[in-house]
């Protein structure tokens, strides 16, 4: 088992840090929102969109799956009563070579292993794609 271990507090009424590690993301608490810092939502999103990444370095050794980059894109539905996400949608895009079976391999394993990805499948919807990225 591993466990994991965060402290947040309120710096003020427009704002609070969370401290893990050595690391600090400041966080929005305001309740008119601030354009500098990720609100609990945003930062759910995000945790899904970093979880999807690490499972393309995790996975991709296994693999044998050769890549350049990698990027995702989510977009959240909250619906007010009661508050929630009802739905998550996200798209990952792939800059590599390998052919459509590798990259849909690829994503089955990112769904597979993802801690928080399969946690929030269990509470809420989470539907997705994967593709390569366009040429530019």
């Amino acid at each position: 088992m591993l466990e994991y271990t965060l402290e947040a507090r309120r710096i003020d009424a427009h704002g609070s840090l969370a401290t893990a590690k050595r690391a600090e993301v400041v966080l929005d608490t305001d309740m008119k929102g601030r354009q500098d810092a990720l609100n609990p939502a945003e930062l759910l999103l995000a945790a899904v969109a970093a979880c999807m990444i690490k499972g393309v370095e995790r996975v991709a050794p296994m693999l044998k799956f050769e890549f350049r980059s990698v990027g995702v894109k989510l977009h959240g539905v909250r619906q007010d009563s009661p508050p929630k996400m009802i739905s998550i949608d996200y798209e990952i895009i792939v800059d590599t070579d390998e052919n459509d079976r590798r990259l849909q391999l690829l994503h089955t394993n990112i769904r597979k292993f993802g801690t928080i990805s399969n946690t929030i499948a269990e509470a809420t919807k989470l539907e997705g794609t994967i593709r390569r990225k366009s040429a530019v």
